[in-house]
């Protein structure tokens, strides 16, 4: 997939999603679905997002991503995207009108022969400018423009904010009904306190990407994919401070029910199944070793039907 974020080095033709499509969730999928659709001839199946995130640029502060970029390469090349376009969010293009941005960028940089986008999108300056605005100018140069709309979880519409509250309740149910798969973490193995070797637990300590959503505090049980392994690893995850031998910074362990080993530079994708409990404080270790041999076993029993 070509990724750029300049205007000039944009491949054109195009057939064009908006959007800043952060989790790529069932609603983001029918924006695309659209376009692939609707591609003829050698125009390119482009995604247009926005880097930064408007919201973190209006308010100054980072937001955290469900799919931080390397991620959203994957998934959006899975759905079959030619181009990812990130265009600079900055005060400029946050000026343009909703026609300067239309006439501007998407017919005059883009060369777009079709458009798509959520029946939520906004553009312009002040966001003024709707979906339904979006029909009336692109119409001016004979630009078909998509309109999806709401796509639901029950009555809830999906939505990204959706499932960042619902990781944050530990409702993993909630969250990959929306998102339509598993909710992952990715990283680096790093070296850790090895408090886990001790306890006859031996725990690999991924490093997550500073941009990444995190979900609940807690222990999970999860399915580990990584290059090491043909098939997907059971095991148990804690996502906390480890209060019972008072860390201060959250950390990321996995400890591998079936496998054993040298981890330490391998990247590991953590795929959540279900939320087991809350962190909490035991009064020794013995009855923190106890609680994790339980979590195990409850985990094992959990993943039967998953890995």
């Amino acid at each position: 997939m070509w990724i750029t974020s300049s205007l000039e080095t944009v491949r054109t033709p195009t057939v064009v999603a908006l959007g800043n499509f952060d989790g790529i969730h069932q609603g983001h999928c029918q924006v695309i679905q659209s376009l692939l659709s609707a591609r003829s001839g050698h125009a390119e199946v482009t995604v247009v997002a926005f880097n930064p995130h408007p919201q973190a640029f209006f308010s100054g502060q980072d937001q955290p991503l469900l799919t931080p970029l390397p991620e959203k390469v994957k998934l959006l090349e899975d759905l079959g995207v030619d181009q990812l376009v990130l265009i600079p969010f900055d005060q400029a293009l946050a000026n343009l009108s909703p026609q300067a941005f239309v006439e501007d960028i998407l017919v005059a940089k883009l060369q777009a022969q079709y458009i798509s986008v959520g029946f939520n999108f906004f553009f312009g300056y002040k966001r003024a400018g709707t979906a339904q605005d979006l029909v009336a100018i692109a119409g001016q140069h004979q630009i078909p423009v998509s309109i999806t709309e709401p796509q639901t979880n029950g009555p809830e519409p999906i939505s990204s904010s959706a499932i960042r509250e619902a990781l944050l309740q530990g409702n993993l149910d909630k969250a990959h009904q929306m998102l339509g798969r598993a909710y992952d973490l990715t990283g680096p193995v790093v070296t850790g306190q090895q408090l886990g070797r001790t306890l006859g637990f031996p725990t690999a300590n991924l490093q997550v990407p500073m941009d990444k959503f995190c979900p609940r505090t807690g222990v999970y049980s999860v399915s580990v994919t990584s290059e090491l392994w043909s098939q997907p690893q059971r095991g148990v995850m804690n996502w906390g401070c480890r209060p019972t031998v008072d860390g201060q910074q959250p950390s990321l362990e996995v400890h591998l029910l079936d496998w054993s080993g040298d981890l330490y530079g391998h990247t590991l994708t953590v795929h959540l199944q279900q939320f087991l409990r809350s962190e909490q404080k035991f009064a020794s270790l013995e009855t923190l070793k106890a609680q994790i041999q339980a979590d195990c076993e409850i985990a094992r029993a959990s993943l039967a039907a998953v890995v």
